[in-house]
Formats: structure tokens, C-alpha cells, sequence
């Protein structure tokens, strides 16, 4: 039987010097995720391998032919895959909340990662939104995606009357 006074007895650290307990914690030299990239130039480089990624690798879409004396008959349709950036963050090994917080903290950047995320997001933004004008992707989709909505606002008041239960306006 262990020696109680032995059991109780706080330690602070064992042979090797680490904390032992629930100190564990301690023992990480540093905190946080590294940046994927070193350089702005190796991120850009990325981007454009997941952006080629998405060109040699087209959605399918199933169909059926509707007429004729091949209807019913299925078909594989390649369709263009649309470029997005939870698409790239998940080609990249990172979250996209992940990408938007290393977007936010570039202050004064000095290596020009600031410049290159803006190029990234504005060829995913062409790419959709050329994508939708030409009809390979669904413009209503898209246009939400990139905020472009048809807004009709209407001014002035409205004159409501109550009528034997009906209201009038």
C-alpha cells in the first residue's frame, strides 16, 4: 500500500521538469494556430491550385431527356463549378471564420497578404457573378451570395380605413 503521506503530497513538476496535474496546459511554448502561409505570394499560389481545382473538376448533374425517342433516358451533364470562399477555406485546411479573422488583424501589413486576400475575393466574386450573367449558374443564388438584390422601396404613407370589417388601404 502507497504511503499517504507520499499520495498527498503536491508536485509541482516530475523528473523531466514538465507540470504534471491538471497543468499540462503550461507546457505549449506558444498559443493560437499558426498563418498557413509564409508569404502572401504562397497564398495567392494556393488560391489559384484551388481555383484550377474547381475548372478540372466540374459538378454533374443529373437529367433525363424529356422527348423525342431517347426520353426517359439519364444523362451525366458537366456543369462549371463556382468558385467560393468556404470552397478555397476548406481546400486550404482552414475555417472561413479563420480567413476573415487573419483578414481583420492585417492593419498595416507590411508583406501585402491584405492586397492578395482582395484579389482572391474578387475573382470568386467575378467568376459567380459571370458565371450567373452567362447562365451557368442560378443568377437568384448568386446574387444573394454577392448581395445584389432588386429592391423596390415604395415612400409616403399609407391610409388605412376600416370599413364594415374590410380594411382599405
Amino acid at each position: 500500500m502507497a504511503d499517504k503521506k507520499a499520495i498527498n503530497k503536491p508536485k509541482d513538476k516530475n523528473k523531466g521538469g514538465a507540470p504534471i496535474g491538471n497543468q499540462f496546459w503550461k507546457l505549449r511554448s506558444k498559443h493560437g494556430r499558426d498563418k498557413l502561409f509564409a508569404t502572401p505570394e504562397l497564398m495567392l499560389e494556393a488560391a489559384y491550385e484551388y481555383f484550377q481545382w474547381c475548372d478540372n473538376n466540374p459538378w454533374i448533374k443529373n437529367d433525363v431527356v424529356k422527348g423525342g425517342e431517347q426520353a426517359g433516358m439519364k444523362l451525366a451533364i458537366e456543369t462549371e463549378r463556382p468558385y467560393t470562399l468556404t470552397g478555397l477555406c476548406l481546400y486550404l485546411g482552414c475555417s472561413s471564420s479563420y480567413f476573415r479573422v487573419f483578414k481583420s488583424e492585417l492593419e498595416e501589413d507590411p508583406q501585402d497578404f491584405l492586397t492578395v486576400i482582395t484579389r482572391i475575393e474578387e475573382v470568386i466574386e467575378t467568376q459567380q457573378f459571370e458565371g450567373a450573367a452567362v447562365g451557368a449558374f442560378n443568377a437568384n443564388i448568386i446574387a444573394r451570395k454577392l448581395g445584389l438584390s432588386d429592391k423596390k422601396e415604395h415612400s409616403g404613407a399609407l391610409e388605412v380605413k376600416q370599413i364594415t370589417g374590410m380594411i382599405v388601404t
